[in-house]
C-alpha cells in the first residue's frame, strides 16, 4: 500500500508518470462507462496512451487518494478529482474509484469505477 500511496502523492502534484513502473504488457485497466474514454486498455504502452489522452484536453489535473481499502490481494482507492478544461475553462470535478489488483509488484487489472458500492463489489467486500 505504501507504492500506491507514493502514487497518488506524485499523482497529486501533477507527475502523472509516477506508478508506469508497476504496468507491463500484461495489465488490464478498465475504464467506468461513465469516464471519459471508456473502455478496456491492455499492456503499459496502451494505458499511458489513454492516460496521455485523458490530459490533452486539460488545463489543470489534480488527483487526490482520499482512502485505501486493502482487499486481499487488491487495494480500492476512494479518489477525488478536479480539472479545468484547456479550451472551455470549465471546472470539473467528481469522486469515483481506483481497484488496483496486484501480483507481487506488477499491477495485473486497474478498475476505474463510478460507485462506492460497485466498487466495494468489484473489491469482494461490503459496506
Amino acid at each position: 500500500m505504501d507504492t500506491l500511496r507514493a502514487v497518488y502523492d506524485e499523482w497529486r502534484r501533477g507527475n502523472f508518470r509516477a506508478g508506469g513502473e508497476l504496468f507491463d504488457a500484461y495489465t488490464v485497466c478498465v475504464v467506468d462507462p461513465e469516464s471519459p474514454e471508456p473502455g478496456r486498455y491492455v499492456g503499459s504502452a496502451e494505458i499511458a496512451a489513454w492516460m496521455r489522452l485523458q490530459l490533452e484536453h486539460l488545463e489543470t489535473l489534480t488527483i487526490r487518494a482520499e482512502e485505501f481499502i486493502e482487499a486481499g490481494d487488491s487495494v480500492l482507492v476512494a479518489v477525488h478529482r478536479q480539472a479545468i478544461g484547456e479550451k472551455s475553462g470549465t471546472p470539473v470535478e467528481d469522486h469515483h474509484f481506483h481497484l488496483w489488483t496486484f501480483r507481487g509488484p506488477i499491477v495485473t487489472r486497474l478498475e476505474f469505477i463510478a460507485g462506492r458500492a460497485e466498487a466495494l463489489e468489484a473489491a469482494g467486500l461490503r459496506e
